[in-house]
């Protein structure tokens, strides 16, 4: 078995990080696996839904620092290992859920947050840690923490890295569930079943549609709602859901 496990039924990839001995800790080998499972997944078009969660008891503490060299810093890892992956959660026209079965700390909670949903274990616990060994947010954190908390709080959960629980980072915006232990892995499971029947096309859109109000204007936005709709306009989903709507019947979306 390899350090990333994938699983993929029903529209559904799950990718499962998979060193559970070291709490799924990530290695090089780990961020390349992850980076071409997210880029196959862009390219198939039977993946309508992208699920990351870890093996075990744990999500990820991040960095396995057992890999650093004595001397070495984590520029290039960033540049060349973490970045990458941020990049293609973002870029993906799918949705992707994290399904936080235990700790998700440092790049674990950044990879965690950059994804579009969050489900938790009650047992899941977030911890930014990287102040905690002298270093600052990497991994996108600092992009979308204070987007989700605030400044002031993202710079009290940076700086000071407490641990939260699972219930009181639903109470912050981090999660958007938090189940008990022993319903999660149906709850991930029925949450991705529901995605992927859904308008993939429309989903995609929505994303782009976010990721550009973080930084445009008003204008900027209204034009590109628009662009963007007339895209949703032409799709087989919308066809579908209008004849549906006039049929009174629920729509059987086909992800095109």
């Amino acid at each position: 078995m390899g350090v990333l496990e994938r699983e993929q039924a029903g529209g559904v990839l799950t990718l499962t990080l998979n060193r559970p001995e070291a709490l799924n800790a990530f290695t090089r080998a780990m961020l390349r696996e992850l980076g071409a499972a997210l880029r196959d997944a862009g390219k198939d078009p039977a993946v309508r839904v992208v699920v990351i969660t870890g093996a075990g008891r744990g999500f990820s503490p991040g960095q396995d620092l057992n890999e650093l060299e004595e001397g070495e810093t984590s520029f290039r890892a960033v540049l060349d290992g973490y970045n990458p992956v941020i990049q293609r959660i973002a870029e993906l026209e799918k949705p992707v859920i994290a399904g936080v079965n235990g700790a998700a700390a440092g790049a674990g909670m950044a990879l965690a947050l950059a994804c579009d949903l969050r489900i938790a274990s009650e047992t899941a616990v977030f911890v930014t840690s990287f102040s905690r060994i002298g270093l600052t947010a990497d991994s996108g954190m600092s992009y979308f923490l204070p987007r989700l908390v605030g400044w002031g709080k993202a710079f009290e959960l940076l700086a000071l890295s407490p641990r939260l629980p699972a219930a009181e980072a639903l109470e912050l915006g981090l999660v958007q569930r938090v189940v008990p232990a022993e319903q999660f892995a149906d709850e991930l499971r029925r949450l991705a079943e529901e995605l992927a029947q859904g308008p993939t096309r429309a989903y995609g859109l929505i994303k782009r549609a976010l990721r550009k109000s973080a930084t445009a204007t008003l204008d900027e936005v209204l034009d590109y709602e628009a662009y963007l709709q007339e895209i949703a306009g032409h799709t087989r989903d919308f066809r579908e859901g209008v004849q549906a709507f006039k049929e009174k019947r629920a729509p059987r979306f086909t992800g095109q």
